[in-house]
């Protein structure tokens, strides 16, 4: 039969395992500044702010920006590498949408609740185009510096663009631009490069 005390005594020692392990997982924040700034072009690169992770596993600031970028390291409890970079001005918007994955709000019900809140004038989203890069791969190589089968795709958020206002087709794309959720607040052109 346990006490109160055991039981404190082994709750105790999970928690104490659990965050060293959280810590051991952890990237340096050199290392993840490294590779999260492998999303944006290279002349961004050295003056983009980098959001990343603590060793609790909390998103901090890693880097003040000098420039417009700001580029979000991999989640290291994530099995996949992803990394992107996006103009400061998203950063509400991806904010809010980092902050309704949190409390599990996922998929189209959270572009949805965003969606409306830019639309009553609740969450800043600016009309004018903005990038954000988005860096995949399989994994990062700290030592060489390289993602492990790297793929770059480029978003171009256009707010509440439409196919008549852009002349570009709704239906996806590995060889053209396209024009994702038209009419609403998150409305952004996909640049998808083929894959080789």
């Amino acid at each position: 039969m346990c006490t109160r005390n055991m039981k404190t005594t082994i709750l105790f020692s999970t928690l104490l395992v659990a965050s060293t392990l959280i810590a051991a997982d952890v990237p340096s924040p050199e290392v993840q500044i490294a590779s999260a700034v492998l999303a944006a072009p290279q002349d961004l690169r050295d003056g983009a702010a980098v959001l990343g992770y603590s060793p609790q596993g909390e998103l901090v600031k890693l880097r003040e920006g000098k420039n417009d970028l700001i580029c979000l390291a991999n989640d290291p409890g994530k099995p996949k590498f992803s990394a992107a970079c996006y103009h400061k001005d998203l950063e509400p918007y991806m904010a809010r949408g980092r902050e309704l994955l949190a409390q599990k709000v996922t998929g189209q019900k959270r572009n949805e609740i965003r969606w409306k809140e830019v639309t009553e004038g609740k969450l800043s989203m600016p009309r004018e185009p903005r990038t954000l890069y988005v860096l995949t791969g399989t994994g990062f190589d700290a030592a060489t510096g390289k993602v492990t089968d790297p793929y770059l795709r480029w978003v171009i958020y256009v707010p509440f663009a439409t196919p008549e206002s852009t002349g570009l087709s709704t239906k996806g794309s590995d060889s053209a631009p396209w024009l994702m959720f038209p009419g609403t607040a998150g409305a952004h052109i996909m640049i998808n490069p083929p894959k080789k």
